[in-house]
């Protein structure tokens, strides 16, 4: 699982997953959605400093909390959609979505915000070249995660496509976060299809060159890391 502080922690597929006409209300009535689960997110956020202080870093994104994120989001899509048409339909999705806001929110307050005690971030996409070698001709698809002490991943970059031709990738990741050990690096022809190329992790500061012919037998690349633990928190007066 990812964490809290790595970015918007559903997408608009979750969103439109919950309701169907999102994108065609969205699109009716000028809405931008990432506008609204980015508010969404930073009012999570700062309710989460209340409920687990000076702890937001290490939040980890449970499905909980991101049920939480979805409902809330949705809820403002519809909030904005009423106020510029007061059409009853969108009335009735805004309190729909606010009651579903709120069972997400006493979810995460009954089973506790999932704290992870190690946090490794989010990676940034790595930069990825050519250089002579042996790699089948084509398009490679590369992304890559901060490993810690712990040896857990962090969540994986979004991925670099590079075409190469008589030649090998380089894979060099940015900067590394202060907690990360190391960093692994998945590779493959296809988004969907990259598995992680290297047996232990790569030392931080060092690049990856991709030997042939590419493995294809590793794991792919993870979503983050699971709690350490699930901190209990104060329940509050819900939203009106």
């Amino acid at each position: 699982m990812a964490l809290f502080v790595d970015g918007p922690i559903s997408s608009i597929e979750e969103l439109a997953a919950q309701d169907s006409q999102l994108l065609d209300v969205a699109s009716t009535e000028g809405i931008d959605v990432t506008q609204k689960m980015a508010l969404a997110q930073e009012e999570l956020g700062l309710e989460l400093e209340t409920l687990v202080p000076r702890l937001l870093k290490a939040v980890v994104a449970t499905p909980a909390l991101k049920l939480w994120h979805t409902f809330r989001a949705l809820e403002m899509v519809y909030t904005d959609a009423y106020n510029s048409q007061l059409n009853d339909r969108y009335a009735g999705k805004q309190k729909q979505f606010a009651a579903l806001a709120r069972w997400a929110q006493d979810r995460v307050m009954v089973h506790g915000v999932g704290i992870a005690a190690d946090p490794i971030g989010r990676a940034a996409t790595p930069a990825v070249t050519a250089t002579p070698g042996n790699l089948t001709d084509g398009t490679y698809y590369v992304t890559m995660a901060w490993v810690n002490r712990e040896g857990e991943e962090g969540a994986s970059a979004v991925p670099a496509a590079e075409t190469i031709a008589l030649s090998t990738l380089v894979v060099m990741p940015g900067s590394a976060p202060a907690n990360a050990t190391g960093w692994n690096v998945y590779a493959g022809s296809a988004p969907d299809g990259m598995t992680r190329q290297n047996a232990t992790p790569i030392a931080v500061g060092q690049s990856w060159v991709q030997p042939a012919p590419m493995g294809t037998a590793g794991p792919g690349p993870g979503m983050g890391q699971e709690p350490s633990y699930l901190k209990a928190v104060a329940r509050v007066l819900q939203r009106g």
